[in-house]
């Protein structure tokens, strides 16, 4: 079950800092970069099994410590940035969930196998009337 963004607000932490690039006096002045810190195993509203999934889905994207690391620095302001990190866990936390159904393996119509011999014979036909007459 995916969280509500009230439980991962309590959950997360926050760091801010300045953001890098473009922006002139701004960029010097306001620490617009936010940087959301997700705890996978403090969580108490995930149970173990979706732990276990989320830790083998993201396991290229945690640090040492199992702490998920998202940051944001798009805009020139602080509270859009932090908007966008919630939003890109949450979309992440639910990509993650999802588990695909199992493919259920299908046969190959007969009509499809004759279409396909069929048109195999026609070709080779096709190219052997292409050679000179043996006389």
């Amino acid at each position: 079950m995916l969280p509500t963004r009230e439980e991962i607000l309590r959950s997360v932490t926050f760091k801010t800092s300045r953001s890098g690039g473009k922006g002139g006096q701004n960029v010097n002045k306001v620490s617009s970069k936010v940087e959301l810190i997700f705890d996978l195993s403090a969580n108490e509203y995930l149970s173990d099994d979706e732990k276990t999934l989320l830790k083998f889905q993201l396991e290229n994207r945690l640090d040492s410590e199992g702490l998920l690391h998202i940051v944001s620095q798009e805009d020139r302001s602080q509270l859009l940035n932090k908007e966008k990190t919630v939003a890109k866990l949450l979309e992440l936390l639910k990509k993650s969930l999802h588990v695909q159904k199992k493919r259920k393996p299908t046969k190959i119509p007969k009509g499809v196998i004759e279409k396909r011999l069929k048109n195999k014979a026609y070709t080779s036909e096709r190219k052997k009337n292409r050679s000179m007459p043996d006389f």
